[in-house]
């Protein structure tokens, strides 16, 4: 069983209340009405995949319901770091 805690419980809980909701650290567009449509279409469907460390958005689904951020091994699963929403990680992605 794979465990993760989430900082705003405070308490590891089972993988099964937890949905991954991609890449984080994604920012929107200042002025959307000003992007081209490459642009608007590379914020809304281009995300990285690397081999390696990763940052990540999670949510606690069947939980408390926030979202949280995550800095997680993509070849291992090996979570380095969970941190809140608006924090920077101290994980350095490769």
């Amino acid at each position: 069983m794979f465990h993760i805690y989430c900082p705003h419980c405070g308490e590891y809980r089972e993988e099964e209340e937890f949905h991954a909701r991609g890449e984080a650290h994604i920012a929107r567009p200042l002025d959307p009405d000003a992007c081209s449509d490459e642009e608007w279409g590379d914020f809304l469907y281009f995300r990285k995949n690397p081999r390696g460390i990763h940052h990540e958005l999670w949510i606690h689904a069947a939980g408390c319901r926030k979202f949280f951020n995550v800095t997680r091994n993509t070849q291992t699963y090996e979570i380095k770091e969970v941190y809140k929403i608006g924090e920077m990680p101290s994980v350095v992605a490769e």
